[in-house]
């Protein structure tokens, strides 16, 4: 299943990702820290929605109260949500 998330409060404006029950695959950023967002995809490739959100979910960005990673990891779930 592909689903696309408009985050909040970060700098990239849309994540895009697949989900193959609750594995997550080719996560996609448009716009924000370029390096970051290309790293990002590549370390939660094939991991569980569940794991996602234990390893990034909470993380913050500077003096923001989200973070791309944070945003992922709300995607991941909505998504999952979604799909049940």
């Amino acid at each position: 299943m592909k689903y696309t998330y408009q985050p909040k409060g970060t700098c990239s404006s849309r994540i895009e990702l697949e989900l193959d029950g609750n594995v997550v695959h080719n996560v996609k950023f448009v716009g924000g820290c370029d390096g970051n967002l290309k790293a990002i995809p590549m370390l939660v490739e094939g991991m569980t929605v569940e794991e996602i959100e234990k390893k990034i979910g909470g993380i913050r960005c500077g003096f923001k109260s989200t973070s791309c990673g944070d945003q992922l990891a709300k995607a991941c779930r909505l998504a999952l949500e979604a799909n049940s």
